[in-house]
């Protein structure tokens, strides 16, 4: 497909990538066998208190078309066919779950220079319509993204944004909720040499008058270790450290304690990620 803007999702992205991206409290396990043919391998496991988690995914790539598969523990089968370029700057993607016979969902998006359009359909006898779209204008992204119920006629979500990006500082500004809630983050990279990046975000309920905000970090302290910390107004205070041990096969540890609760003890995880 042709270069062109980012997707309406990306409008915040940034702030929220450095807010909760990597951040784990339970124990996580990932290898990734990419291989030397088209088909690649992941495998992921995840402990969540006595509960163990896992799946199995699979990817085919052959010409224009992707097909990703995930096989999970409860025997849930999940498939997702990607075609690009099936109309020109079109890519359409199609995905189902097995057995949930009502969780097909069909995705077109289209993109040029200027524009970028995604939507998406359930294929069941009730699907709700999603359409998102998106401009850019040097470092302006401006975009909205609405969700229409076909059954009771009535939207389901509607949302607007804005954001100014340069390689130094991100700013955006989201009206999510149907326009119940105003959604302002701010991140500023204060040294490139060691990636010291800043970060600020701040939630405000129109019609409930309420506040809360979210202030975070993130520093590399050499080429292979990096830690992230996050402060909440709601007392919450994290921290995650990840080493890179080797090429693009990482261990991080993060931890959460609330001092609004200080008789609670601190949560935390540990992530494995290997890459042979």
């Amino acid at each position: 497909m042709v270069n062109g803007p980012p997707p309406f999702s990306d409008i915040g992205k940034r702030a929220k990538d450095l807010l909760t991206k990597d951040y784990n409290y339970d124990y996580k396990f990932v290898l990734s066998l990419p291989g030397s043919t088209p088909m690649g391998l992941v495998a992921t496991g995840l402990t969540k208190g006595q509960i163990f988690l896992g799946d199995v995914s699979a990817q085919y790539k052959s010409g224009r078309t992707v097909v990703d598969v995930k096989v999970d523990t409860y025997s849930n089968v999940s498939t997702k066919v990607t075609v690009n370029e099936v109309m020109p700057s079109t890519k359409a993607v199609l995905s189902f779950d097995v057995p949930d016979h009502k969780s097909g969902k069909l995705d077109v998006q289209y993109m040029n220079p200027r524009i970028a359009i995604d939507s998406s359909i359930g294929l069941n006898p009730s699907p709700v319509l999603n359409l998102a779209a998106a401009v850019a204008h040097k470092d302006i992204l401006l975009g909205c993204e609405v969700g229409f119920d076909t059954v009771s006629a009535s939207f389901t979500k509607y949302t607007a944004g804005i954001s100014f990006n340069k390689p130094d500082l991100s700013a955006a500004l989201i009206l999510m909720d149907k326009g119940q809630t105003l959604k302002a983050s701010y991140v500023h990279a204060v040294d490139a040499s060691n990636n010291t990046q800043v970060v600020a975000e701040m939630t405000h309920g129109l019609a409930t008058l309420e506040n809360s905000f979210t202030i975070g970090s993130a520093h590399a302290i050499d080429r292979y270790n990096r830690i992230k910390t996050r402060f909440s107004d709601n007392g919450k205070v994290a921290m995650l450290c990840q080493r890179e041990w080797r090429p693009k096969s990482l261990i991080t540890v993060s931890a959460e304690y609330d001092t609004k609760r200080s008789q609670v003890a601190p949560r935390w995880g540990l992530a494995l990620a290997l890459m042979p």
